[in-house]
C-alpha cells in the first residue's frame, strides 16, 4: 500500500506507537497484534536441496575439465557452504575440502574435530585427518594423488588464505597453483530460482523491517536507536540481522556515515540502508525520506533526480548488454545535472551497483569497465547515490534478479518522496 503526503509528514512527526500508526501498522498481512506488531514472514522458505548441491559439484567439475585444472581447494568460506552446505569457522588449524574434476569429494582436517566435522558431510566419505604435529599439506597432496592429480594446475577458492596456499606450493612442487575464479565466479554468480526465492524473502523481510521502524521515528532520536530498531525488526519477521546504516542530515552525504554523532530533527533526510539474510541469501535496500516536515525544494529535487538515476540504471540492464551500462546510464542522468564528473562529489563517488547473492558483495558490479554481458540469473544492486558535503545525500538502492525478459525488482522502488514504500 502506499502512504500519502499528509500521512508521511505526520507519521515521521510523531511519537506513536507501533500499533497506533494508519498505514504503517497494516503494511503486511504477516504483522501480528503482539507487542512489538510483528511475526516471523519464514514459514514458506524451502532451503538449498542436496541434489541442487549436488549439482552445484557436477557443475564446478564440468568447468574445472573445460579450464584445465585438476581439482578445487575452499577452505570454511561462502564457497564452502554454497557447494556442500557446510559452515565451519576459520582458525590456524588447516580445514579443506578438495573437490577433484573427477571422483568424490574429498576432506582434510584436524583429528580432534573429525567427529564434529562428520555431522556435517553431505557428501563424500574420504575424510584425511592430521594430528597436531603432523602437516595437512602432506594430507592434501595424498588426497589430491588419491583423485589422480599429482600434476597440473589446482585452483584455490579466493577466498583461502596465503598460508594454506603456500603451504601445497611447497608440499608439491609439481602441482601449478592457480586462481579457481574459472570455477566458483560462473557457479556463483548465475542464481537458481530456489536461491532468488530466498533472496526475495530476505528482501521483503528488510523491507517490512524499514517500514514498520520508519513508523517508529522520534525527534532527538540516535542514529543508532534507528539501527537498532530495524535490525531487531528483521529478526522478529524470521531473517538473521546483518546489518543497519542509518544516517541523518549532513551524515547521509557520507556514503557510509560519519564517526559524527546525529540526533534526529524536523526536517532532516533519514537514509536507511539495510539488509538481512535467510537461509545464507542476502538483502540489501536503502530508502531516503526527509522526516516530520514538508521537503525543501532542494530535497525534493535531488530526491527525484535520484529516481530518474536509478530508473536509467534498470532501463539499462538487458540481456547481453554489458555490466557496465547500467553504471553509465545511472551516471549520466547525475552528470548531465550538473554534478559530478566521474566519481567526483557533489555527484556519484561509487560504482552504480553491486553483485549479491550469499554474500552482499559478490562478482557482477555495475561499474565502468566491465564487460561481462549480462546474463539470466544475475543479482545486483542498482544505488547511484548522490552525495552532496554540507548539505545531505540520497541514496535508493533495489536489487534486481536477471530475466530472459529484463530485470526485476526484488523490492520495488519509491514511487515518491511522500510514497516511499510503494506497493506492488
Amino acid at each position: 500500500m502506499t502512504i500519502k503526503r499528509r500521512d508521511l509528514i505526520k507519521i515521521t512527526g510523531l511519537a506513536v506507537a507501533a500499533g497506533s500508526i494508519t498505514g504503517l501498522s497494516s503494511f503486511s498481512t504477516e504483522v501480528a497484534n503482539t507487542a512489538s506488531g510483528l511475526k516471523p514472514m519464514t514459514d514458506d522458505v524451502v532451503p538449498i536441496s542436496l541434489s541442487e548441491r549436488k549439482a552445484r559439484i557436477e557443475k564446478a567439475q564440468r568447468l574445472l575439465i573445460e579450464n584445465k585444472m585438476g581439482a578445487l581447494i575452499l577452505e570454511p568460506s561462502t564457497g564452502l557452504n554454497y557447494f556442500t552446505g557446510i559452515r565451519w569457522g576459520q582458525s590456524e588449524r588447516t580445514m579443506v575440502a578438495i573437490i577433484p574434476a573427477k571422483g568424490e569429494i574429498k576432506y582434510i582436517c584436524p583429528a580432534f574435530e573429525e567427529a564434529r566435522f562428520r555431522e556435517q558431510i553431505r557428501f563424500g566419505t574420504a575424510i584425511y585427518v592430521w594430528q597436531e604435529d603432523e602437516s595437512p599439506y602432506q594430507l592434501i597432496v595424498k588426497a589430491l594423488k588419491d583423485s589422480n592429480v599429482s600434476t597440473g594446475n589446482i585452483g584455490i577458492e579466493e577466498r583461502t588464505r596465503f598460508f594454506i596456499a603456500d603451504g601445497i606450493k611447497k608440499a608439491a612442487p609439481k602441482l601449478n597453483v592457480v586462481s579457481g575464479d574459472p570455477i566458483t565466479i560462473p557457479c556463483r554468480m548465475m542464481k537458481s530460482a530456489t536461491e532468488i526465492a530466498l533472496m526475495q524473502k530476505a528482501n521483503d523481510i528488510t523491507l517490512a523491517a524499514i517500514k514498520y521502524s520508519v513508523g517508529q521515528l522520534k525527534e532527538g532520536m540516535s542514529q543508532g536507536d534507528l539501527s537498532s530498531m530495524i535490525m531487531k525488526a528483521q529478526g522478529e519477521l524470521g531473517g538473521s540481522p546483518d546489518f543497519a546504516l542509518c544516517l541523518f542530515g549532513q551524515s547521509s552525504a557520507f556514503p557510509h556515515g560519519s564517526k559524527q554523532p546525529q540526533k534526529l530533527k524536523k526536517g532532516d533526510i533519514v537514509l536507511m540502508d539495510c539488509g538481512c539474510t535467510v537461509q545464507g541469501y542476502n538483502s540489501d535496500i536503502t530508502k531516503t525520506i526527509v522526516f516530520g516536515a514538508e521537503p525543501t525544494k532542494r530535497q525534493q529535487e535531488i530526491w527525484e533526480l535520484e529516481k530518474k538515476a536509478q530508473a536509467a540504471g534498470f532501463a539499462a540492464a538487458k540481456i547481453g548488454a554489458p555490466c557496465e551500462n547500467v553504471d553509465a546510464a545511472a551516471r549520466k542522468v547525475i552528470t548531465d545535472a550538473g554534478f559530478g564528473p566521474g566519481y567526483q562529489i557533489p555527484g556519484l563517488p561509487h560504482r552504480t551497483g553491486h553483485g549479491i547473492g550469499m554474500d552482499g558483495h559478490e562478482w557482477g558490479n555495475m561499474v565502468k569497465g566491465n564487460k561481462k554481458l549480462l546474463e539470466a540469473g544475475m543479482c545486483f544492486s542498482i544505488e547511484p547515490t548522490i552525495a552532496i558535503m554540507g548539505e545531505f545525500g540520497v541514496r535508493f538502492e533495489d536489487c534486481v534478479y536477471m530475466t530472459e525478459a529484463g530485470p526485476k525488482w526484488f523490492s520495488q522502488p519509491s514511487k515518491s518522496i511522500y510514497e516511499p514504500f510503494e506497493s506492488e
